[in-house]
C-alpha cells in the first residue's frame, strides 16, 4: 500500500508538471475507492427465485411450469392452459441477473381439467401425494421467500389439509400476504389464522 501511495503521488507530481493535472485533483482520484461490482446471483439462486415468483403467483401456482437456468438464462416448459399464463410465466422469470428467458410452454386448453383431475386425486403438480407435513414444508418455503415476512416468527401447523397459523408477524400487510401463500400451497382445504402483528 505504501508503494502505490507512494507511485500516485509520484505520477501526480509528475502530471502536474506537465501542466496535465492539478496536483489536489490527483490527490482527489488517489482518495476516491474503487467501484464496488456486485456479486452476480448463481444459476441456482435465479431459480430459486424464478420457481418462487411462479409458485406464489395467482395465476401460474397451480401448474407445473419447470425452470432451467443456465449462465443466466432461464429455459421454461410444462403446460398452461392459455397464451395470457405463459405470458405471465415468462414476465415472471425475468429476475434481475436472468440475460434471456426461453419460454418453451406449451398451451393446452385441456390442462385446467387435468389439474382440477389431478387435485381430485390428492396429487400435487409433479404427481406427488399431498399430505400435511408435505403441506406445511411448502407454507415455511414460501415463507422464507417472502419479503413482507421477514423479522415474523410464524407457526405452521396442518392437520387434514387445514392449516393453522400462529405467531406474530410485523404488519398487517404481513398477516394478510402469510394467509395468501399459505392458500396457494397445493391441497390447502382452509388457513386458519391465529397471527399477531407485533
Amino acid at each position: 500500500m505504501l508503494f502505490k501511495t507512494f507511485a500516485t503521488a509520484a505520477l501526480a507530481s509528475s502530471l502536474a508538471l506537465t501542466g496535465a493535472v492539478r496536483p489536489a485533483a490527483a490527490a482527489d482520484q488517489a482518495k476516491a475507492p474503487a467501484p464496488a461490482t456486485a456479486q452476480a446471483p448463481t444459476d441456482d439462486t435465479l431459480k430459486d427465485r424464478i420457481n418462487f415468483r411462479l409458485e406464489t403467483s395467482d395465476t401460474l401456482h397451480k401448474y407445473d411450469v419447470k425452470v432451467k437456468v443456465d449462465k443466466g438464462v432461464a429455459t421454461l416448459s410444462g403446460d398452461v392452459a392459455t397464451a395470457a399464463q405463459k405470458a405471465e410465466a415468462e414476465r415472471l422469470a425475468k429476475v434481475t441477473g436472468v440475460t434471456h428467458v426461453q419460454n418453451d410452454i406449451k398451451v393446452d386448453p385441456t390442462e385446467d381439467k387435468s389439474v382440477a383431475d389431478r387435485m381430485k386425486a390428492g396429487l400435487n403438480k409433479t404427481g406427488e401425494k399431498i399430505t400435511d407435513g408435505w403441506i406445511t414444508t411448502k407454507v415455511h418455503w414460501f415463507f422464507m421467500g417472502e419479503d413482507a415476512l421477514k423479522g415474523s416468527d410464524i407457526n405452521v401447523d396442518t392437520k387434514d389439509n387445514v392449516v393453522t397459523l400462529t405467531g406474530t408477524v410485523k404488519s398487517a400487510a404481513g398477516k394478510a400476504r402469510a394467509v395468501q401463500l399459505a392458500k396457494h400451497a397445493d391441497g390447502v382445504k382452509q388457513v386458519v389464522d391465529h397471527l399477531t402483528i407485533k
